[in-house]
């Protein structure tokens, strides 16, 4: 099974760049362009509830499994 992250989904229907919302979270760009493209490995509590709480949002709407990996 593979965790989707789909942040960039998000980011556009809040029409939110990734720098606002680096800012916003309290992150990096360059680590929001990691869980943008999938090659994040672990996420803290923390971080996804800020993400969360920037995007209006629960963790289920930028977080989907899927049961093969992506190509």
């Amino acid at each position: 099974m593979a965790v989707i992250v789909e942040l960039d989904v998000m980011l556009a229907r809040r029409k939110m760049s990734v720098g606002d919302f680096a800012n916003a979270v309290g992150i990096t760009p360059a680590n929001v362009a990691v869980l943008k493209n999938g090659r994040a490995r672990a996420i803290r509590f923390t971080t996804l509830d800020s993400i969360c709480r920037v995007l209006d949002c629960q963790p289920g709407d930028i977080l989907r499994s899927t049961a093969d990996p992506p190509a």
